[in-house]
């Protein structure tokens, strides 16, 4: 990625004027990490804003001891930390590295701010990420809460094929990295619940999927 920060797949430094570009895109620092390894924890100070450059993290939320809630899983071209800018001063989860070789870039907080004064569409564009963040998680509470297991697992696969889907034929192709166990883990069930659901919808004729990418065939038959 060299010194260029995506931003849920926006280029932020492509809507800075040229001579920003070059003061900010080398000054942010670069760290490497192994899987087990910890970017920050729960009650650390808010200070960075992060962004994976490659491999991937896990954000974490405790409940009851012994018991995680797990908020989302990134990969590259990912940012996390984002509270920080609405003001967070300690970190409310943790953020485990989940695979090696992961590489982590992160900005302080005051150069963010700076580069939100310097450039309004900057700061809106930030503005409304964490805005579809939050929102994703409002969804995934209320579908916990009102929704079967299959419903969940639909509108995840739907979900997927909108935000990086790509048309195949009549159908959505969707590359991803989830295995079982994370998508579990993120609608709130089990990994052998979603193996089943997944194999219904399978022989439905209304997905084909593979280890690391899923097909729909019809997306207004799957919804």
């Amino acid at each position: 990625m060299d010194n260029i920060w995506y931003f849920e797949q926006v280029n932020l430094f492509a809507i800075l004027c040229p001579n920003k570009f070059g003061h900010y895109a080398g000054s942010h620092e670069i760290k490497s990490y192994e899987k087990g390894d910890f970017v920050y924890f729960t009650e650390d100070p808010a200070k960075n804003i992060f962004l994976i450059s490659n491999g991937k993290v896990k954000i974490l939320n405790d409940t009851e001891p012994g018991e995680e809630v797990v908020k989302s899983i990134l990969s590259e071209g990912d940012i996390f930390g984002e509270m920080v800018v609405l003001g967070e001063e300690k970190r409310s989860d943790f953020a485990p590295v989940i695979e090696n070789d992961t590489m982590v870039y992160q900005m302080d907080i005051s150069e963010l701010e700076g580069l939100m004064l310097d450039n309004k569409k900057f700061a809106v564009t930030i503005n409304k990420i964490i805005g579809m963040r939050i929102k994703k998680l409002e969804w995934r509470l209320d579908a916990l809460v009102f929704k079967d297991v299959r419903t969940r697992i639909v509108e995840f696969d739907m979900d997927l094929a909108k935000d990086s889907g790509t048309q195949k034929d009549q159908g959505m192709h969707v590359a991803h990295f989830y295995a079982h166990k994370d998508i579990a883990d993120l609608i709130g069930t089990s990994r052998q619940t979603v193996t089943i659901a997944f194999n219904d919808l399978k022989n439905e004729g209304l997905i084909e999927f593979k280890r690391k990418e899923i097909y729909i065939p019809d997306p207004r038959a799957l919804s």
